[in-house]
C-alpha cells in the first residue's frame, strides 16, 4: 500500500451538493425551488407571520382593549398556610432560649429564609404574605407587605409582624442627631425673626429721636401784625429811622455760642425795641 492508495472509510465523507451545476448534478435546472411559485423566485420569503393572505392575528384582536397600571407593584407572594407547614417541620431555625425557664424565641421568617426553602423564586420583587392557610406556629415575619388576614393570623399565633418600608424623604446622616439640627434651625430662625421685629422699631425710634422739637417763639406786634400801643400814626419815618439806627449800631456774629437764643427769637424782638426808643414826636409835646 502507498500513499495514493489511501482512502477514508465509504459513508464517512458525503461530498457537498453543488447546486445549479446543470442536471447532471441532480441539482441542477430549478435547484431544488420546485416550478414557480413565489419562494421559487429570488428574495422571495415570506414571514414567520403571514398567515396567506387572511386578516393577521393581530389585526383580528380588538384593540384599545383593558388597562394596564404603570405603577403597579409585583409582588412575590406567600400564603402563611405555605410557612406554618414548614414551620411545623421544622425548616426554619428556633433560636434557643437564654435561660432554663425562658421560652424559645420565635423563628425568624424573611424573604432570603423563603428563598432558601423554596418558597420564593427571585429576591428581585418585594415579598407580600398572604393569609391563605392556617398558622400554629409563633414566626416573627419580615416582609414588605400584608394582607389583613395574614397579620391577624399571625399575631393569633403569638407571633409578630415587621413591614419594611422604603423612606420617602431624605435621612439625616450617620452621626447627626436630627433633633440638635432642628434646635440650631429653630434658633437661627428665632434670632432672624428678632431682627426683623426689631428693624422697624429702631428705625421710628431713631426718626422720632432725629425729629427736631418745635420752638416756643413769643409773640409780639410785628409778628402778629398788629400796630404797637406805643406808636401813634403820623411816625413811620420817625419810626424808620429809628430802627436804621438801632441795626447799625448792633455787632455781627457770625456764630453764636451754644445757649443763645435762636435767630428768629432775636428777629422777632427787634421791631418791638425799635419802637420803644423812638423819640416822641411834635404832636405829642
Amino acid at each position: 500500500m502507498k500513499l495514493h492508495d489511501l482512502r477514508p472509510a465509504d459513508g464517512s465523507r458525503q461530498p457537498r451538493t453543488r447546486v445549479g451545476r446543470g442536471i447532471a448534478a441532480g441539482k441542477g435546472k430549478t435547484a431544488g425551488r420546485g416550478t414557480k411559485g413565489q419562494k421559487a423566485r429570488a428574495g422571495g420569503s415570506i414571514p414567520p407571520w403571514f398567515e396567506g393572505g387572511q386578516t393577521p392575528l393581530h389585526m383580528r384582536i380588538p384593540k384599545l382593549r383593558g388597562f394596564k397600571n404603570r405603577f403597579k407593584i409585583e409582588y412575590e407572594v406567600v400564603n402563611v398556610g405555605a410557612i406554618g407547614a414548614l414551620a411545623e417541620r421544622g425548616a426554619f431555625e428556633l433560636e434557643a432560649p437564654a435561660g432554663k425557664s425562658a421560652k424559645a424565641a420565635p423563628a425568624t421568617v424573611n424573604q432570603d429564609i423563603l428563598r432558601a426553602v423554596g418558597l420564593v423564586r427571585t429576591l428581585d420583587k418585594p415579598l407580600k404574605i398572604l393569609g391563605g392557610g392556617d398558622l400554629s406556629v409563633a414566626l416573627f415575619v419580615v416582609a414588605d407587605a400584608f394582607t389583613a388576614s395574614a397579620r391577624t393570623k399571625i399575631e393569633a399565633a403569638g407571633g409578630s409582624v415587621n413591614v419594611l418600608e422604603i423612606p420617602t424623604s431624605p435621612l439625616a446622616a450617620l452621626g447627626i442627631t436630627p433633633e440638635a439640627d432642628a434646635g440650631e434651625a429653630g434658633g437661627a430662625d428665632d434670632a432672624a425673626t428678632g431682627k426683623r421685629e426689631a428693624g422697624p422699631q429702631t428705625k421710628s425710634r431713631a426718626k422720632s429721636q432725629a425729629k427736631p422739637q418745635p420752638k416756643s417763639q413769643p409773640r409780639s406786634a410785628a409778628s402778629t401784625g398788629t400796630p404797637n400801643s406805643k406808636v401813634k400814626a403820623g411816625t413811620s419815618t420817625t419810626d424808620t429811622g429809628a430802627e436804621d439806627a438801632v441795626e447799625a449800631e448792633r455787632p455781627v456774629e457770625d456764630e453764636r455760642p451754644a445757649g443763645t437764643s435762636a435767630p428768629e427769637d432775636d428777629a422777632a424782638a427787634e421791631p418791638a425795641a425799635a419802637s420803644d426808643a423812638a423819640p416822641p414826636s411834635g404832636d405829642d409835646a
